[in-house]
């Protein structure tokens, strides 16, 4: 070194750029950060001034959770490598961020409800009529149990029903004529709530009580053991909050539409097709086309692929006469929204007219 030169102790170094002098020592050895001089006798490492940068985003870059490995690219690799580097970083950080917020929040809804009980009042006909739209989302098998169950959740004044097979995601929103206790949840098994629901919709109304001994559902004349399971459901908020704002609104008749939809039940795959004021129902090449009048709003894709397997039930459980789907592109869920009853929501995973359909 020449004698124009500031050195600093490792002890010095380290105060300046919040690193401990054994953190320095890792960082020489693994060569990342290598002092400027080390003094042959005694050993004791010595950094200059301008390498207090590198030091200060190396730290950053740690606190952050990088992988050394993966630190050494953004200190010297080239800059389009290190914006890889650091977005792959920042996608797997948002994806444990999700999932540890789901399973905290699992968490603290069991603490709040371990020694409490809650209970729900719904009409028994809005109950029926809540499960007959929710349970086909509802997978019939598979490698994930949990995807055969409804999530029941009684939280924020609502009653919530979820259910998702992956490709098609249906909620219906409760509102309570009494609500007692605190936030809780609880999934059923769909196939038991099918007969659930055809007693609900013969009384007048019906009482979920959730609590320490499990969860029930009483009338004033019967009562009833909900049988739950005990597992996590998907994080559908997060799904429903990552949708991004619609580019393009179609009114349809739903029966009309569904019908067309099932007209082409057999294939693996359908097109919808937007021009002017129609909507138009055809086999991926075209073929076997059914024209329906819609209104279209925005500058519409000229072709949106879909399971009729996965659309047809969608459509299926909403209610009333028209129905309003919301896209926002040809590879991203739509919301097929029932245009009467607004606290329905389903979410269906468009297909690729050339490829596999992809899960939500």
């Amino acid at each position: 070194m020449d004698g124009t030169t500031e050195l600093l102790s490792i002890s010095v170094f380290a105060r300046r750029v919040g690193l401990a002098p054994s953190a320095l020592r890792f960082y020489d050895d693994c060569r990342v950060l290598r002092p400027a001089w080390v003094d042959g006798t005694t050993g004791y490492r010595f950094y200059s001034p301008a390498q207090e940068a590198r030091a200060a985003l190396l730290r950053s870059l740690r606190e952050a959770g990088l992988p050394l490995a993966e630190v050494t690219v953004v200190l010297d690799g080239p800059e389009r490598e290190s914006r890889e580097v650091l977005e792959r970083h920042l996608e797997r950080m948002r994806d444990q961020t999700q999932t540890a917020k789901a399973a905290i929040a699992v968490a603290l809804r069991s603490l709040s409800t371990a020694d409490s009980t809650t209970e729900a009042q719904i009409g028994g006909v809005e109950l029926a009529s809540a499960v007959r739209q929710v349970v086909p989302a509802a997978s019939s098998g598979g490698e994930h149990p949990v995807l055969g169950c409804v999530l029941i959740e009684i939280e924020d004044g609502e009653v919530r029903m979820v259910a998702t097979d992956r490709y098609r995601l249906s909620m219906r929103v409760l509102r309570p004529e009494a609500l007692d206790g605190g936030p809780c949840r609880l999934l059923v098994q769909a196939a038991d709530l099918i007969e659930f629901g055809q007693w609900a919709a013969r009384v007048h109304q019906v009482t979920i009580q959730v609590g320490p001994d499990g969860a029930r559902a009483r009338s004033t004349s019967e009562s009833r053991v909900l049988v739950t399971a005990d597992d996590l459901f998907p994080s559908y908020r997060e799904m429903i909050s990552a949708l991004a704002p619609p580019e393009y609104r179609v009114i349809v008749d739903r029966l009309a539409l569904r019908d067309a939809v099932d007209s082409h039940g057999d294939a693996a795959r359908i097109a919808l097709s937007f021009a002017g004021d129609e909507l138009v129902v055809s086999l991926a090449d075209h073929s076997d086309a059914v024209t329906l009048p819609a209104v279209c709003h925005g500058d519409l894709p000229q072709r949106i692929g879909f399971d009729p397997a996965v659309l047809a039930p969608a459509l299926e459980a909403s209610v009333g006469p028209d129905v309003l789907l919301e896209i926002s592109a040809v590879d991203r869920p739509v919301v097929v929204r029932s245009a009467d009853q607004g606290s329905f929501t389903t979410l269906v995973m468009p297909v690729a007219l050339n490829t596999e359909l992809a899960p939500l």
